[in-house]
């Protein structure tokens, strides 16, 4: 299948993420960028007082500005998103097809139960695939994240898309990609764990539903990818906290990764590296079911119907 293929497969299946969940980023935008000093002798109770404090912004939102304000910042986001999920799907692809050809990373005996298109490797394969291609890609489209981030944020009184876009280049190279240290040390486990996890969930599931229609592979595909996400989102949070501090907040204590990761401990402890996880959790499972299961039914059905989708180069 043609790189082009690959590439407008997972655009669509990061418009349809971005479209659903929307709601979930911006609410783990505000939550996340906020102090929120409190008594680390709190311990666990803080996770109820987190969970009323999302209710509470949601609520002001609504009220402030209607149900539909929910989606604020979701131009940029379908900007970052939509091309990001493209190029890492496409390029994920190309990296582990290429590497599918090399004894040391080829899978020497792929599951036959699964309609799946998409090459199989080994664990290490996998987890040095993901890790690399996520990476690179966040990292050319970080200018994009912090725009998204900034956008959801209400730190920011943007009056459009282009004014939001001239106010972050006129600071520069150290503000269009700032929080990118951070994002890689998202990504690159996040990618890798992932793809090691959806794979093996995959294989599992066919195993036991043994999928060979569409609708029962989308089903498979849709767990595994759910599961994936759990595992993967649990373990990289810390930074997901530290990247959106730094791509929002412009006083000194934010502006490097260590007085970042000291600001957050002293106010909050270690709960403070893990304020939205449930709107992060609740988002990267469903956008992972959605945007997996979308991205390779697609393939599948043009894999099977040669003559009515054309390939694209």
């Amino acid at each position: 299948m043609s790189y082009g293929q690959h590439l407008v497969s997972g655009a669509f299946s990061g418009f349809t993420s971005v479209i659903c969940l929307q709601p979930f980023d911006l609410l783990k935008t505000r939550l996340q960028q906020g102090d929120g000093a409190s008594n680390h002798r709190q311990g666990f109770l803080v996770l109820f007082v987190r969970a009323l404090g999302i209710a509470g912004i949601a609520r002001n939102v609504i009220a402030r500005d209607g149900v539909l304000a929910l989606w604020q910042g979701t131009l940029p986001t379908l900007l970052r998103n939509v091309p990001g999920v493209a190029l890492y799907m496409s390029t994920l692809h190309e990296a582990r097809s290429a590497m599918a050809k090399t004894a040391y990373f080829a899978k020497s005996s792929p599951s036959a139960l699964s309609l799946s298109v998409l090459p199989t490797l080994t664990v290490q394969g996998n987890l040095l695939a993901g890790a690399v291609t996520r990476t690179v890609v966040g990292t050319i489209l970080n200018p994009l994240a912090v725009l998204k981030a900034r956008y959801e944020s209400d730190l920011y009184a943007y009056r459009s898309l282009w004014q939001a876009f001239c106010a972050l280049a006129r600071g520069g190279p150290s503000h269009l990609f700032r929080g990118a240290t951070a994002s890689a040390m998202r990504d690159a486990p996040y990618a890798g764990l992932f793809l090691v996890s959806y794979e093996q969930l995959k294989r599992e599931g066919a195993a036991f539903v043994q999928p060979l229609s569409y609708s029962s592979t989308a089903l498979v595909n849709g767990f595994a990818g759910a599961g994936a996400g759990t595992a993967a989102t649990f373990a990289t949070h810390p930074f997901d906290v530290l990247k959106t501090k730094l791509q929002v907040r412009n006083e000194d204590r934010y502006h490097t990764l260590r007085s970042t990761i000291r600001t957050i401990w002293m106010n909050r402890g270690i709960m403070g590296f893990f304020d939205g996880i449930s709107l992060r959790l609740s988002r990267k499972v469903l956008s992972s079911a959605i945007g997996w299961a979308t991205y390779e039914a697609i393939l599948v059905f043009i894999h099977n119907q040669p003559r009515l989708v054309p390939s694209i180069t």
